[in-house]
């Protein structure tokens, strides 16, 4: 199939440093790439890919020091609009500025929506917008949406087995925290559950301008302490032994996470997670297998002691059993292929019965809403 992959601008992919989103769109891409699909990638000029590049800005944005994105999105979704006749499929993984745009070309689009859904704000483009297929990374994720969105699948995060290699001791025996500093992420969680147990706790994060107060009123003070050390911002190599050398990741999120990619991170390195149960923890955590689900921080604290008689094996074969960036892509082809067989059923069948959405799967043709006469010609 001709691909095109459109990806968010505020980062290079891969990111050079934090950017889940832009992670996932290369793992992606690399891997349609390896199953001979011909790929396009919309993205900033730094991105590195096998896939053919299609620069739409110098730099990533956020490195570039643009505090407002949206110019350099609405340009971009300009081109990609301008060439998508060259594709077979268009896959999003921006926000919603595509809606509107890319309205008259449902039939070959899909958006995956890597985001938080429950913000009141962004209700209005939801339910105006219908027609554009989505893709939830996880079944938590779709709570708060609107009953007539158009769900086409849900499809968790996988990475390449390699990124995060298998490492069978604990040789740090630390808690980590890895990500960003901000209040739904509760890196003071962390910092309690270390000083609790009395584990020492290694925090590689970064700190946005938009946190900067919660770091200095709330986390800085608290980091003073012989158990706890900040590192700040790490790479993608310095993160293969900071979490392969754990005893465990602390992920004590309050906020409905959508997926949560650092989780299967730390699983393919074979370190368990200790994770409060919110969001899209359950789908991801198998609890006593991988991780362990907490509901209160006595739970958390106990979870510390727990995880050192896990099989680290056994954290891995969770990992390569769910989440690897093989197992994601034949998800994503499956969706495509549907796309793509809708069409025809939507041309040659236009009484077609509505799309029924349901969990993790299309039911029959995921277009079959579409009238036909906004098919193009």
């Amino acid at each position: 199939m001709r691909i095109a992959q459109i990806a968010p601008l505020s980062e290079a992919v891969p990111p050079k440093f934090y950017g889940g989103t832009e992670r996932v769109v290369s793992w992606i891409t690399e891997e349609l790439v390896r199953q001979g699909h011909d790929v396009t990638l919309f993205a900033s000029g730094d991105s590195e890919t096998s896939a053919k590049l299609a620069a739409c800005a110098p730099e990533g944005l956020r490195l570039l020091g643009y505090r407002d994105h949206t110019a350099s999105h609405l340009a971009m979704l300009h081109h990609v609009h301008k060439r998508a006749h060259e594709f077979d499929v268009l896959h999003f993984h921006i926000d919603l500025l595509q809606y509107p745009m890319f309205e008259d070309l449902n039939h070959k689009c899909v958006t995956t929506m890597h985001g938080r859904l429950d913000v009141p704000d962004f209700m209005p483009v939801y339910r105006t917008f219908t027609g554009m297929p989505l893709v939830s990374i996880s079944d938590n994720q779709r709570e708060p949406m609107p009953k007539n969105v158009n769900w086409a699948s849900t499809i968790h995060h996988g990475l390449p087995t390699q990124n995060c290699p298998f490492h069978p001791e604990a040789k740090g025996g630390y808690l980590a925290f890895l990500g960003r500093i901000s209040p739904e992420k509760r890196p003071d969680r962390a910092i309690e559950m270390a000083i609790r147990s009395g584990v020492k706790l290694k925090i590689a994060a970064k700190v946005d301008k938009a946190d900067q107060d919660y770091w200095d009123e709330v986390i800085e003070p608290m980091i003073h302490h012989p158990l706890i050390e900040f590192i700040g911002e790490i790479n993608e190599e310095q993160k293969k032994d900071f979490l392969g050398n754990a005893l465990a990741l602390a992920f004590p999120i309050d906020w409905p996470e959508p997926f949560g990619l650092v989780m299967i991170e730390a699983m393919s390195a074979g370190t368990p997670v200790i994770a409060f149960r919110n969001g899209s923890v359950p789908e991801v955590i198998a609890d006593g297998v991988s991780g362990v689900l907490c509901d209160s921080m006595d739970d958390a604290v106990a979870a510390v002691h727990t995880v050192k008689t896990m099989s680290r094996a056994g954290v891995r074969r969770h990992f390569e059993t769910q989440f690897t960036a093989k197992r994601m892509v034949e998800k994503y082809v499956a969706v495509y292929e549907s796309l793509l067989a809708g069409q025809s059923d939507v041309i040659k069948m236009p009484q077609a019965a509505s799309f029924s959405p349901r969990y993790g799967d299309l039911n029959g043709s995921a277009l079959a809403a579409i009238p036909v006469a906004a098919m193009p010609a």
